[in-house]
């Protein structure tokens, strides 16, 4: 039985557990034949082309955990931003965890999705925001739609700015193998709010994760997770992606935004691990005067493999989008990029940037990079770019004869081009986080102050 087949077979049980008579139930329903038509994409799929996402889609996944799995303070504790207090949703496994987690009704809703799914006081939001935005020929988009049960529901109301910021933070046990899970984000930004998000995945160091390879049994997870996000007139919203995940887990992350006019959304991307990790970013820009800001930064090395979809919809005048995206690549990884900016007839005055710039540090590493513009308006300043080469080897002499060894001054030169990517981040504990994660992967002590 293919994964697909099963998928659907096991659709039926995952629905005996769930409220039949919920407002998602339909959607649930129609997503999975909608699923069951299409299935899967391969290589032949333009949009999957560099992926080979086959290589993640064993018959052995399942969507049943087979039990519930605690975990230690001491070992989830660095997961966290240390400093500040912060609203915490923390899922183990796909499981809510209560125990660390920090949620609040008080001024704003910031809980777990289920308990909004499974309330009739709900139903209104539930029937205007919920799967309205996901594209509906996107395989795992509709496969998330069907089995999502659990992830975070934000919904902030009017004028109203956050005391503190949110941690959304996914959390593999590694206690079982052979999970599909299926997270799902639901965030609201009502007129005038504000709201700073991060949403973080990371993996514990098992026994069973790390013999995985020795281990005929053993499937390594995969993590579907879906996030609808709607930003509101005169809204503003900074949005943290953390991927650093062992080698053994795959990331598939749909993330879709609508804003509205005079609306700020910016989403910054941080991918460090994973096996095989897709990012699919789509911004809708409904309204004037609207700012889209999307930046990533990659650092991979082994045979990790990124591939980064973004697009840009400007579909009313008067509005900005700036993207920037870099890649550092080790040994055997590869990096895909492929950003699309669609500018319509009527979006006139339009300002959108987007550059992606790549380093290739190993001598098999390589990056597949297609920056695109669709543009049908006449009156617009638009530009885009890609570079893909190594460290400036003159920039590597001078610092060598100013007496610094190789390693540290190639430390330096990666820092010094990926640096500028975290200079839009607000937070100065998180910007220090990423930085020393930075460093981290690069593999030398920095040796100033983060």
């Amino acid at each position: 039985m293919s994964l697909k087949e099963k998928l659907v077979s096991s659709f039926l049980a995952f629905e005996l557990d769930a409220d039949i008579n919920s407002a998602v139930h339909d959607i649930r329903t129609k997503s999975i034949r909608e699923f069951e038509k299409i299935g899967f994409p391969d290589r032949k799929n333009e949009f999957w082309k560099y992926t080979p996402i086959k290589k993640v889609l064993s018959e052995k996944l399942t969507v049943f955990k087979k039990k519930r799995h605690l975990i230690d303070f001491d070992k989830v504790k660095d997961f966290f931003l240390g400093g500040i207090e912060s609203y915490k949703i923390i899922l183990i496994d796909g499981a809510y965890d209560p125990l660390w987690s920090n949620t609040t009704h008080k001024g704003a809703d910031i809980c777990i999705l289920s308990s909004v799914l499974e309330n009739d006081k709900y139903s209104n939001i539930i029937s205007k925001y919920y799967n309205k935005l996901i594209d509906k020929n996107e395989s795992f988009s509709l496969l998330n739609s069907s089995f999502s049960k659990e992830g975070a529901y934000i919904h902030v109301p009017k004028n109203i700015e956050l005391d503190k910021p949110i941690e959304v933070i996914h959390i593999n046990s590694g206690g079982e193998s052979s999970l599909m899970l299926q997270p799902r984000n639901l965030i609201i930004l009502e007129e005038g709010s504000k709201a700073q998000i991060i949403e973080s995945h990371y993996s514990l160091k098992d026994k069973n994760t790390v013999s995985s390879k020795s281990n005929n049994d053993h499937i390594d997870p995969l993590t579907n997770t879906l996030t609808e996000i709607f930003v509101e007139k005169n809204a503003n919203l900074d949005y943290y992606k953390i991927q650093n995940d062992l080698n053994t887990t795959s990331i598939i992350d749909n993330t879709y935004i609508d804003q509205k006019k005079d609306s700020v959304a910016s989403c910054h991307t941080f991918s460090f691990g994973g096996n095989i990790v897709r990012n699919n970013l789509n911004f809708y820009q409904n309204g004037k005067n609207i700012n889209s800001i999307l930046k990533g930064i990659t650092i991979l090395g082994a045979n990790q493999h990124i591939d980064h979809h973004t697009l840009v919809h400007h579909a009313s005048p008067n509005c900005e989008s700036f993207q920037e995206y870099k890649g550092i690549y080790n040994d055997k990884s590869t990096g895909v990029f492929n950003g699309k900016v669609v500018v319509d007839k009527i979006a006139q005055k339009i300002n959108a940037f987007q550059q992606n710039n790549n380093l290739l540090m190993g001598d098999h590493s390589s990056v597949n990079t297609k920056p695109q513009l669709e543009i049908f308006a006449d009156d617009v300043k638009c530009s885009h770019g890609c570079t893909i080469g190594q460290l400036d080897k003159t920039a590597l002499y001078y610092l060598k004869t100013r007496g610094i060894p190789k390693k540290e001054a190639k430390g330096l030169l990666t820092y010094a081009f990926a640096n500028n990517v975290l200079e839009n981040v607000k937070m100065q504990v998180l910007k220090t986080k990423i930085k020393k994660i930075i460093a981290n992967k690069i593999g030398v002590s920095l040796g100033f102050e983060l």
